[in-house]
């Protein structure tokens, strides 16, 4: 498998504070690799790094076969759109949401590439096969949702993209344990074809078994892999 993220050397941080440390990490077209580790440890920093959001930032960042890091200071999210437009998505932590937008707002908003928004019509219909729930609520704003539909809506959002690397942020954090193995298992059905998916948890039962890998992460660096060569796709 080729590669389609190549991190040597990150560090990053937001003002004086250094949060990521000297990083290293590769993950190839097709991989869905775990990240694990306690609130606070860098998991979003680094997600937020790859995607030119922290503060500041040095190190390189290929992104299928482009660079996007090296050092880097000037204010977070000035080159963002520009690697979004590459093919990344980000699901952030949380719900991150519009509250007066419909459900079918929101999932046309994460049709933000012109190819994307070409497709937006069988994307989405891709997306409310994952989450049936949201099929009777297109038009209902999303603050009148459950906690558990409103992940699926911003989850949803970050599908429609069409990316060629899905980073995930705690998709399961704040929701009762049954519907956050719900939002997990339809994450983990979707079809990456030559894209990639890297999903940070702090519950790794929710990764073994499921993913490729699941490497740790504690005081900002990565502490090898928690677990090798895991079978895919098993969702019970």
């Amino acid at each position: 498998m080729s590669e389609i993220l190549n991190i040597s050397g990150l560090s990053a941080g937001y003002g004086p504070l250094r949060v990521i440390h000297d990083l290293d990490l590769v993950i190839r077209k097709g991989e869905r690799v775990g990240l694990v580790g306690l609130n606070g440890h860098g998991k979003t920093t680094l997600f937020y790094a790859i995607a030119g959001l922290t503060g500041w930032q040095r190190g390189s960042i290929m992104f299928d076969g482009r660079q996007i890091g090296r050092t880097r200071s000037q204010g977070p999210g000035r080159y963002t759109h520009k690697i979004v437009r590459l093919g990344l998505a980000i699901m952030p932590q949380g719900d991150e949401i519009f509250t007066g937008l419909t459900v079918e707002e929101h999932l046309d908003s994460g049709a933000f590439t012109r190819e994307s928004w070409r497709n937006r019509a069988r994307r989405k219909e891709e997306v409310l096969d994952l989450f049936h729930p949201l099929r009777k609520h297109l038009k209902t704003p999303v603050g009148r949702l459950s906690g558990g539909e409103r992940r699926m809506v911003s989850i949803g959002r970050g599908l429609m993209a069409e990316a060629k690397l899905y980073l995930a942020d705690e998709p399961s954090l704040g929701l009762a344990p049954k519907i956050g193995i719900a939002v997990m298992q339809a994450l983990l059905k979707i079809d990456l074809r030559e894209s990639a998916m890297m999903i940070a948890e702090q519950n790794v039962a929710l990764l073994e078994g499921r993913v490729d890998r699941v490497i740790g992460m504690h005081a900002g660096k990565l502490k090898g892999e928690a677990s090798v060569a895991l079978n895919i796709g098993r969702a019970e």
